[in-house]
């Protein structure tokens, strides 16, 4: 019978066999694509905003927070240090995240929340980050190209999203600014600069339900907004759509469960809404191999698909008051062996393609 190693090997999830010289070329490669307007699997999205400058400090504003898989609103500002001061927030559910919903419910959410924070704010305007492939638009506003992370709105698919929030907010709507929470990330960078802390360029990188990246680039480089000029401009590379590496059988089946199969594959190879189902697959597939007892397998395929977190503890042997259901699967301490060597390389792939990530 097969080592673990060698069936991970035989299925293509073998992270010795990765040349990250060539995927970081590779990776490059596409993002200069992306920047000249050519076809490329990383859009490359212009912000409008750049890092140059001085930060606004001292007068809060309204932030509205459209994450992965949460909501978040409140009035903050950033203080002569940095530091950010969060106040009136509120913290629930992604529109979407949960059921699908329409278009008016969704904007009606949103809506609710800059209502209810804009008596606490010193400015009528509205920093909202939206964590989703979208094309911004030099006033800062946000065509929806597509959901990530399996949030079901999708007849905002294609709209304005600043543009429809204003609608839903009477006749004379506070100004709101859409921009990517990799953009949101970099600027966060940005506050923290001093006269003895100066930076030669800045990255907001998102590693957690999702993945990507923004980064300063020399506005001269983006041959696609035909404008050239000095200095730079946080562009939003949208890296978890990234297409031009080899998937593993497991990755594929993974990819076919999803609501957006074909789609940001390398978001699903390295983020944490993804992890613990993929390494599901890696487990089921074992089991079909004969890894395990057959009444191993018949618990492992009764299970839900699993949470990165069950995963995570399973394979580092932490023991935590949340129930971890692999606990119950793997009952005899050489079985529990065998899966970790099926399972971790699951982690240790994602730890080598970040890398990659960071380094194109």
């Amino acid at each position: 019978m097969r080592t673990p190693e060698e069936f991970l090997e035989a299925n293509g999830f073998a992270s010795r066999n990765l040349d990250r010289a060539a995927l970081v070329a590779a990776f490059t490669r596409e993002m200069d694509a992306g920047l000249a307007g050519r076809d490329s699997s990383l859009k490359m999205i212009p912000s409008y905003i750049s890092p140059d400058g001085a930060i606004s400090r001292g007068k809060s504003a309204i932030v509205l927070d459209a994450g992965g898989t949460n909501f978040r609103a409140a009035a903050v500002s950033i203080g002569e240090n940095g530091a950010a001061s969060i106040e009136h927030k509120t913290h629930g559910p992604m529109p979407g995240a949960t059921k699908e919903v329409s278009a008016e419910e969704f904007y009606a959410r949103l809506a609710e929340e800059v209502t209810r924070v804009e008596p606490f704010a010193a400015v009528r305007k509205v920093g909202f980050c939206f964590s989703y492939a979208a094309e911004v638009s030099p006033e800062l506003d946000a065509r929806l190209i597509a959901w990530t992370k399996e949030v079901k709105a999708p007849e905002a698919v294609g709209q304005w999203v600043g543009s429809e929030l204003a609608k839903r907010l009477g006749a004379n709507p506070p100004k709101i600014a859409v921009l990517n929470d990799t953009v949101a990330t970099l600027l966060a960078g940005k506050t923290t600069e001093a006269a003895e802390n100066r930076c030669s360029g800045y990255v907001g990188f998102i590693l957690g339900t999702g993945t990507n990246t923004a980064y300063a680039e020399k506005r001269g480089n983006i041959a696609k907004i035909g404008d050239g000029g000095g200095g730079t401009m946080a562009v939003n590379a949208e890296s978890g759509a990234f297409a031009k590496i080899e998937q593993s059988t497991f990755d594929a089946a993974l990819d076919a469960r999803t609501a957006d199969p074909g789609h940001y594959r390398f978001e699903k190879m390295i983020a944490g809404a993804y992890l613990g189902r993929l390494g599901h697959e890696v487990l089921r597939a074992a089991a079909r191999e004969g890894f395990f007892e057959k009444s191993t397998a018949t618990r492992l395929a009764a299970i839900p698909p699993l949470e990165s977190i069950d995963l995570d503890n399973f394979c580092a042997g932490i023991e935590s008051e949340r129930p971890n259901p692999l606990d119950k699967v793997f009952t005899s301490e050489a079985e529990r062996a065998t899966a970790r060597r099926l399972a971790t390389p699951v982690f240790e792939r994602a730890a080598i393609l970040t890398a990659v990530h960071l380094a194109a």
